[in-house]
Parts: structure tokens; C-alpha cells; sequence
């Protein structure tokens, strides 16, 4: 299970989604920190297969989580090579065009 939230700005849909279980964590590594904020990625839980249901309909995705990351890369919108990796955690930044 995922959160999904999904925030529209002007003419920009973002999704963001993490792992269920990190929400609220935060993450280092590498020099790198990235939170998991319940105000960004806290919103629905849902399954992966809606979540790539609901990629279908957004301009831009901001993904934390090695579960839904790896989704992503499974659907094809994300490609492992970028993929980065802070702390123990996958996180990925795409805009789909």
C-alpha cells in the first residue's frame, strides 16, 4: 500500500507518493536529506495498481519509497539509472511529457 496525493498548480498535476510505511521519516545519505512530509505525500492509501492507475493523469511525479519507485520503474515511467538512493530509501523525480 501507498499515500498518494496529488496537488495541481496552474496547469501542473503532481503526484506524490511514498511507501506506506515511511511516511514521516526522513532519510540521509551521500550529503543528500530528503523528509517525507505528511503535508506533501500524506493523502489517499491506495494499491500500486491504482497508483498506476492515477499516473495516467499527472504532468509530474515525486516518488519515495523502494515499493513505489520500483513500480514506476516497472511501468516504465521512471528508468533505473535515475533512480537515486538516500539512505536505505529509493526516491525518483519525473515529469512526463
Amino acid at each position: 500500500m501507498l499515500h498518494c496525493k496529488i496537488h495541481v498548480h496552474e496547469k501542473e498535476r503532481i503526484l506524490a507518493a511514498c511507501d506506506l510505511e515511511i511516511l514521516g521519516m526522513t532519510f540521509r545519505g551521500d550529503g543528500v536529506k530528503i523528509k517525507v512530509s505528511e503535508l506533501f505525500y500524506g493523502g489517499e492509501i491506495i494499491s500500486e495498481d491504482i497508483f498506476a492507475e492515477r499516473t495516467k493523469s499527472v504532468t509530474i511525479m515525486n516518488l519515495v519509497g523502494n515499493r513505489v519507485v520500483d513500480r514506476a520503474v516497472k511501468e516504465g515511467l521512471v528508468s533505473e539509472e535515475n533512480v537515486m538512493i538516500i539512505g536505505e530509501v529509493k526516491h525518483a523525480q519525473t515529469v512526463i511529457m
